[in-house]
């Protein structure tokens, strides 16, 4: 048994060396505290598998942002020419797809060398090994050898993250990648089946169509489930018009290898029962994430609040354990971000070791979805406010708008569209931004602070705008749905 009198290995232990965990980990070192972090990544089905730093750097936001890029870069050398540029014969002008992930992991690899100089600098033990508990204050690491690590805690944090789900069809685990894999794919994607319509799968049929690789989705229910369905609309709607093709309501059935090396890929309408068949050259599984915690022999430490999926439910970040905790997106219910895991990562560290009591706010959380016409939010969807206040009490200003980098090249407006979900009574309180258009992200970060900061639709409307820039339109939101005005702007400077 571990020693109960204090005289343990290390003051924290961190389990997982993702965003949540080196957070928790920095500031505890900084705090005093005697820190270590255990990390292990088992090879994807495929066999992909990646360095220190956890899923947002290595197959999250990181390459996903990267890739994303790459594909704007594509669309601007089209663009290029309305605006007078000379360039090569656009038919010429196509992507390097070994060329591109190969810039992708040197800069993934450069990211994960710093990360270990950090904890090296920071004298924070880093284990390259795959920790469960022999009991509550005890971690055995199985290191790559085989060989086995044992060390004690006083406190631990659970930081694990999850992993890509794949359905239980035949072939799905042999033949299918996820985004663990896409990113340093070693030969070009080709025509490609996304199954899963999550923002995972959005972006990546986004960033491949883009770069000239036929992409199709497969639809289970709706599209970015969870978030406002408005906008939802918005983002597949574009997405359709770039050449997208989604099928709805369907479910996979099985995925086959055939002699040329191609995958067959079968499909059922849920509503018709009708069922397809097509080949692609890959296909990318992105029905959600499972947390990783079977592994973890949670049983031994007494952590008995683990969901069916994995995910431990905990009010705050304190398991039914007082002194085991946890961050990121193995916690139930939480919005699986980056930002958040490092933010309440930082916080938990600052009550263990210096006496704080802030916990971590988990309401009006930002987001952006990277997908080619980008969708950022904060706050409520139109349909959770409506749920929680009824339609009678809310206010729904909304406009479409028109990008004036888009003029000249002619670009699609239809779908550039924002709205702010307020409370009727006034001030009118805002409950909700949503924005579909270019640098979603950009615009809705700086929203986010005065969401937090309680704005009202009265400070919006007598906040003077940039002009010309997409962020302005949202102080120029004058029209509700509720009057059943257009919502199309006359003209951009009046």
């Amino acid at each position: 048994m571990a020693p109960i009198d204090g005289n343990f290995d290390y003051d924290l232990a961190v389990i997982g060396g993702g965003s949540g965990g080196l957070a928790c980990a920095k500031e505890a070192v900084n705090l005093g505290a005697r820190v270590t972090v255990l990390d292990f990544v088992q090879p994807s089905p495929q066999g992909t598998k990646w360095g220190l730093g956890g899923t947002c750097v290595n197959v999250g936001c990181i390459p996903k942002k990267l890739m994303h890029q790459a594909a704007l870069l594509g669309e601007s050398i089209h663009e290029a020419t309305a605006y007078g540029w000379q360039v090569p014969a656009l038919s010429n002008v196509k992507i390097n797809w070994p060329a591109l992930t190969e810039s992708v992991q040197n800069h993934i690899k450069s990211v994960n060398w710093v990360t270990r100089v950090d904890l090296r600098d920071k004298k924070i033990e880093y284990i390259n090994g795959l920790g469960e508990f022999k009991d509550p204050h005890t971690i055995i690491a199985t290191l790559k050898n085989g060989s086995k690590k044992e060390l004690t805690a006083k406190n631990i944090v659970i930081a694990v993250g999850g992993r890509p789900h794949y359905p239980n069809i035949p072939g799905a685990l042999e033949y299918c990648i996820s985004s663990d894999d896409i990113f340093s794919l070693g030969h070009e994607p080709g025509k490609t089946l996304v199954v899963g319509a999550g923002y995972i799968g959005l972006e990546c049929a986004g960033f491949l169509n883009s770069m000239g690789y036929p992409a199709t989705v497969l639809v289970r229910s709706v599209p970015l489930r969870g978030f406002d369905q408005q906008m939802a609309r918005m983002v597949t709607n574009e997405m359709e018009e770039r050449g997208v093709k989604f099928c709805h309501k369907c479910v996979p059935l099985s995925v086959e290898k055939l002699e040329n090396g191609k995958l067959k890929a079968r499909w059922q309408n849920t509503e018709t029962n009708q069922q397809v068949e097509e080949i692609f050259d890959t296909v990318l599984m992105a029905t959600g994430r499972y947390a990783l915690t079977k592994q973890l022999n949670l049983e031994a430490a007494g952590v008995n609040c683990v969901t069916p999926n994995g995910k431990i439910a905990a009010a705050t970040e304190q398991t039914n354990v007082p002194h085991i905790y946890a961050v990121g997106d193995v916690l139930e219910d939480r919005p699986e971000l980056t930002p958040v895991a490092i933010c309440a990562g930082r916080l938990l560290a600052r009550r263990l070791f210096s006496g704080s009591s802030q916990q971590m706010d988990y309401d009006n959380i930002a987001t952006t979805v990277f997908t080619p016409l980008e969708y950022g939010a904060v706050g409520l969807s139109e349909e959770v406010a409506t749920s929680r206040y009824g339609a009678d009490n809310l206010e729904i200003y909304h406009a479409y708008y028109k990008p004036t980098e888009f003029f000249i090249p002619q670009r699609n407006i239809k779908n550039c569209y924002l709205k702010a979900v307020a409370l009727r009574e006034q001030p009118q309180k805002i409950l909700g931004l949503h924005f579909v258009g270019p640098h979603a992200g950009e615009v809705i970060q700086g929203f986010a602070a005065a969401i937090k900061c309680g704005i009202t639709m009265e400070q919006l409307m007598n906040t003077v705008g940039i002009h010309p820039t997409v962020a302005e339109e949202f102080t120029r939101l004058n029209i509700t749905k509720r009057s059943g005005k257009d919502p199309n702007p006359a003209s951009c400077c009046s």
